[in-house]
Order: C-alpha cells, then structure tokens, then sequence
C-alpha cells in the first residue's frame, strides 16, 4: 500500500521549486541585459567606425571648377536619371547622394527659367538652356529637347489667362548645332562605404570636343542609423541630412552645373 504524501514535504518541494523558477528569471533577465548591452555596445561601435570613415571620405569631397563658360546654348546629358528612386537598397549603385529629379524631370530641369530673384522657375524659359540632347540607349537615337510656356486659356477660354504651364517637346536631334559640353554622374561608392551605408557620387562637366574635365563634385552621405528602416525610415533619404557638401533639396544638379556653365541669353 502506498502512503500518502507528507504535506509538510510537498509544501517544501514547492518552496525550493519557485525558488529555482525565481533564480531561473533572474538569471535569463541578467542574460538578456548581458546580450542588450553587448547589442547596443556593437552598434555604438559600428556606427563609430561608419562616421570615421565618412569623415575620411569628406576630406576628398567638394567641388572643383577649372574653368566657367559663357553663353552657352544646349547640353548633352550622357545619363539620365532614372524617374525610380532608391529610398533603402543598400548596395544598389543608383548614386543616392546625387539624385535630383528623374526621368522628364531632369531633363525638364536644365530648361526651366529663373525668377527675377534667381529660383529656377517652372513658368518660365527666361534663364534656361534652350535645349538638352539625350541618346536613346533603346535605339541609340540622339533626341533633342527644348520647352516652352503653353497658356491654355488662348484655345480654350475656360482658363484664366494667367495659366501657365511648362511643356516638354522631343525631337530628333539635328546635325547642328552639336552640344559642346556634357554632364555626367557616378556612384562612385566602394563596398566598404556601403557595407557602412555611405553614398559616394561624381558629377562631371565635360568639354566633348578635348574630352576634359572642366568641372566635378565629389559628394558624400551617411545613414548614421544604419539601415535602420523601422517605422518606416528610408536609409538613404534620411543620410542626406549628414552630406558632404551639403546640398538643396532639388536642382542640385542644375545650381552646379550653373556654376560652370552660364546659359544663353
């Protein structure tokens, strides 16, 4: 026959067994402040190490204009911009520090005018290049553009007569006049930048006729949260807040280009 339990000895066995779940808790807490703290101690490291070499970096940085031109009618742009934007791929070499505008908008860019208190302005062609050659890397067709301000309200009285709208035209570029300067950019991050979610990038005036540089910026940006894309955060739209040179928010490329190149007028 078996005897019952003691009641005194299982009370005593569920003492010691809470005792040993309450050393059991304290000593996973202690772990995971351990693993916390080494965390967070990785972290502080590795962004101390990104900000170093990002100040590496800004040493080589800046803008550099051999020569300035005036009069200047059209422009080869060598590459587009593309209209998608990289908000957060890390090793994509999309050249994240020096994206503008894309696509129409670039090119729209260099055409626009300026106010009489010198913003670019997208109601007026006062002040612009008058026009900008692309090659087609479809078909390898050089296009030119060029734009003008359509007021609508002349064909149709709906409008109001102070409408103005800025509009793209393309054509296939002549034989003359041929662009005797080109712009061009580059990323020209290596892996170890982006391993650190730094952004480097170029952006060169070109003589196309002696193949000489005749202007570049060499820019930088760092994420200095690394990556961290939580709530939403886009890595490389927020690292333009650590940029060296810093820049405006848009027409980066036209205000440089400007400094070198003077427009027609």
């Amino acid at each position: 026959m078996i005897e019952p339990l003691n009641p005194h000895l299982r009370f005593s066995n569920i003492i010691i067994l809470r005792n040993l779940l309450f050393l059991l808790g304290i000593s996973f807490s202690l772990l995971q402040t351990s693993c916390t703290d080494k965390s967070k101690k990785h972290d502080l490291q590795r962004k101390q190490k990104a900000w170093a070499l990002y100040q590496q970096r800004c040493k080589i940085s800046g803008e550099k204009i051999y020569q300035t031109i005036d009069n200047v009618d059209g422009l080869l742009l060598i590459k587009v911009r593309p209209d998608e934007i990289n908000f957060s791929e890390q090793f994509l070499l999309s050249d994240p520090y020096g994206r503008d505008l894309g696509g129409d908008g670039y090119l729209e860019s260099f055409l626009y005018g300026r106010s009489n208190n010198g913003q670019i302005d997208n109601k007026s062609i006062h002040g612009g290049f008058n026009y900008i050659d692309t090659v087609d890397p479809k078909n390898g067709v050089t296009y030119r553009y060029t734009g003008y301000i359509d007021q609508p309200w002349l064909r149709d009285k709906k409008y109001g007569e102070w409408v103005r709208e800025f509009t793209l035209t393309k054509t296939i570029a002549p034989n003359e006049p041929v662009p005797r300067y080109g712009i061009t950019y580059d990323d020209i991050s290596t892996r170890e930048d982006r391993e650190l979610w730094i952004a480097g990038s170029s952006l060169r005036v070109i003589d196309l006729q002696t193949n000489v540089v005749v202007a570049e910026r060499i820019g930088y940006m760092i994420d200095i949260d690394q990556g961290n894309i939580s709530g939403g955060r886009s890595p490389w739209l927020l690292a333009t807040r650590n940029a060296c040179p810093a820049y405006p928010d848009i027409y980066q490329t036209r205000n440089f280009v400007e400094k070198v190149l003077k427009p027609a007028q």
